[in-house]
C-alpha cells in the first residue's frame, strides 16, 4: 500500500468538507445552536421572566375553528330585520373583500340573524338564545366585538392567530409561553393541545404546526392529546416490561444520545433526550390526570352528558381544568365545525349544543375552585362571517361566507374585566366602528396578563430577532383590571 498516495487521496475538497462536520462545521453549527442559550431559572423559564407581576398563571384558549358568525352570537343588529333581502351597499362591502366562493353571486342580500337575543346578567350583555348557559356566567366575561384580521381563508387565518404570522413555520403562542416562562409541573408538558369535532360537521383540518415550536427548540412544542384511545401513545409499558427496566433502557439510551450530542453539538439531540425523560414522567402523571370519572357527580353533570366521552368538547373542557390545576401553563382546545356556508342557523344551534354548556361549566368550575382569577380563558375563531347571504336566502335559512373585517371574541378571568363589551361594529356588522382589536393586540394582551412584555420576548433566527407579535401589537388596557 502506498501510504503517501492514500493520504493525498483523502485530502480532496469533498473529503475535507465531509469530515468538517466534526471540525469547522461543528464549530459553526455549535455557534448557531447556542446563539440563544440564555440563562434559565429553576423551572426552565428565561431568567428575568416574567417581566412584571402576572395577573394570570395559565391560559386556556378555546379556539372555535371555522369562523363563528358574530351577528348570530354576540353582535346584535335588530334593525337589520327591516332590511331583509336588500342588497348590501358596495360602499359598505366592496367586491375586493369577497372570497371566490361568493364573488360570482349576482346578488348579495342582507341576511339578518334569525336568533332571538336578550340581555343577561347585571351587565345586560346581549346574547343569542343558543348560549343560555354562557348567559348565566356572562358577568365574568368581556366580549370584544371589534376583532379584525387580514386573512380571509381558514388556514392562514388560523395560523395567524396561533403563531402571529400567516406564514406557516413560526412558533405557536403556547410554545412562546413555555419558552419564556418554563413549566410549573415537571411531570406534564407546559403546553397541551386538545381537538374535538362538531357533531354536525367535521370542519377544517388542523395541522400539528398550529401547536408546533417553529424555530424554537423542539422541546417547547405542544403535546397533543389524542381524541380516542390513550391520549398519549405508548403511555403504558409493554407487557412484561417493568418501570425499572424502562428506566434502565432510557438511561442507556440517554448515554448514547449524550455521546452524539457531545460529538455533533446538535440541539435536536438535546431535545430528544428531554422528550424521552418527559415521556417517562408522564407515564406516572397522565393516567391519573385522564381519569375524569373520578370527578364528583355534580361536576360531571355541570359539564354535561358528554363529559366522560373521550374526544368530545365537554371532555376536553373538563380535562383542561384538570390540566390547569396541575400546573400546565398553556392549554389549547380546538373545536371544529363553525364553517357555516350553508344552513347557518342550524349549524350555529348545533355548535352551541356542543360547546355552550361545557364552556360555561369551565368558567364556573374554575371560579368555584378559586382559579378563575389567575386563569385567562379566551374564546374565538379565525374570523367572522358575512352579513350578506351565501346561496339562497329564505326567512329561516341562509349561509354566510368568510369575513375578516370584524368579528367577536371573549375573554374571562386572569385580570380581565368581566361583565363588559368592548368595541363596536357598523350598522351591517361589516367593519369595526370603535376600538379595533387586531390579532396581534389580542396576543400582546394575553402575554401581558402572563407578565410578559411581548416586545421583549424574542428569539434570534437567521439573523433576525423574532417575536410572537411580529412588528406591532398593543395591549388592550381598557379591558384589564
Amino acid at each position: 500500500m502506498d501510504t503517501l498516495n492514500e493520504i493525498r487521496a483523502q485530502q480532496t475538497r469533498r473529503a475535507f468538507l465531509g469530515r468538517s462536520t466534526l471540525g469547522l462545521g461543528a464549530i459553526a453549527l455549535g455557534s448557531l445552536a447556542h446563539a440563544d442559550e440564555r440563562p434559565r431559572n429553576a423551572i426552565g423559564g428565561l431568567t428575568g421572566l416574567p417581566h412584571f407581576a402576572p395577573k394570570a398563571k395559565r391560559v386556556i384558549y378555546l379556539f372555535q375553528s371555522g369562523g363563528p358568525a358574530q351577528m348570530d352570537l354576540f353582535d346584535y343588529k335588530p334593525h337589520l330585520a327591516e332590511r331583509f333581502g336588500e342588497e348590501v351597499p358596495k360602499s359598505v362591502y366592496p367586491d375586493e373583500r369577497k372570497t371566490t366562493m361568493t364573488s360570482g353571486q349576482k346578488s348579495f342580500p342582507v341576511a339578518p340573524s334569525t336568533m332571538k337575543f336578550s340581555r343577561h346578567g347585571q351587565s345586560g350583555i346581549w346574547l343569542s338564545e343558543p348560549q343560555r348557559h354562557l348567559a348565566e356566567v356572562i358577568d365574568d366575561v368581556c366580549v370584544i366585538k371589534s376583532m379584525h384580521t387580514e386573512a380571509i381563508n381558514h388556514d392562514p387565518a388560523a395560523t395567524l392567530f396561533q403563531t402571529g404570522s400567516v406564514i406557516a413555520g413560526r412558533p405557536s403562542m403556547g410554545s412562546w409561553v413555555g419558552y419564556g416562562l418554563g413549566s410549573e409541573n415537571a411531570n406534564l408538558p407546559a403546553f397541551v393541545a386538545l381537538t374535538s369535532n362538531g357533531t354536525a360537521k367535521a370542519g377544517q383540518p388542523l395541522y400539528d404546526r398550529l401547536w408546533g415550536a417553529g424555530f424554537l427548540p423542539g422541546r417547547f412544542q405542544g403535546v397533543k392529546f389524542r381524541g380516542q384511545g390513550d391520549p398519549i401513545l405508548d403511555l403504558y409499558n409493554p407487557a412484561g416490561v417493568t418501570r425499572e427496566q424502562r428506566r434502565r433502557m432510557l438511561d442507556s439510551l440517554s448515554r448514547l444520545n449524550n455521546r452524539q450530542a457531545d460529538r455533533f453539538n446538535d440541539p435536536a439531540i438535546a431535545t430528544r433526550i428531554a422528550q424521552y425523560e418527559l415521556a417517562f414522567r408522564m407515564q406516572m402523571s397522565v393516567p391519573e390526570l385522564i381519569e375524569v370519572q373520578n370527578e364528583s357527580k355534580s361536576v360531571l353533570d355541570m359539564y354535561g352528558p358528554q363529559a366522560t366521552r373521550v374526544g368530545t368538547y365537554a371532555y376536553n373542557c373538563l380535562l383542561a381544568r384538570r390540566l390547569a390545576e396541575r400546573g400546565v401553563r398553556f392549554i389549547q382546545l380546538y373545536h371544529r365545525g363553525w364553517d357555516a356556508h350553508g344552513n347557518t342557523p342550524k349549524q350555529i344551534s348545533s355548535q352551541c349544543r356542543d360547546t355552550d354548556q361545557p364552556t360555561a361549566a369551565l368558567l364556573r368550575d374554575l371560579k368555584q375552585r378559586g382559579m378563575l382569577d389567575d386563569t385567562l380563558v379566551v374564546w374565538g375563531g379565525e374570523f367572522g362571517r358575512t352579513i350578506y347571504c351565501q346561496g339562497k336566502l329564505t326567512n329561516k335559512i341562509y349561509g354566510r361566507d368568510h369575513h375578516p373585517n370584524c368579528f367577536s371574541y371573549w375573554m374571562a378571568g386572569g385580570g380581565v374585566r368581566g361583565g363588559m363589551t368592548y368595541g363596536e361594529t357598523d350598522d351591517y356588522s361589516v367593519n369595526v366602528a370603535e376600538n379595533p382589536v387586531h390579532v396581534h393586540d389580542l396576543q400582546a394582551t394575553i402575554m401581558h396578563q402572563l407578565g410578559v412584555d411581548h416586545e421583549r420576548l424574542t428569539y434570534r433566527y437567521q439573523g433576525r430577532d423574532y417575536r410572537l407579535t411580529d412588528v406591532h401589537g398593543k395591549v388592550v388596557k381598557d379591558i384589564l383590571i
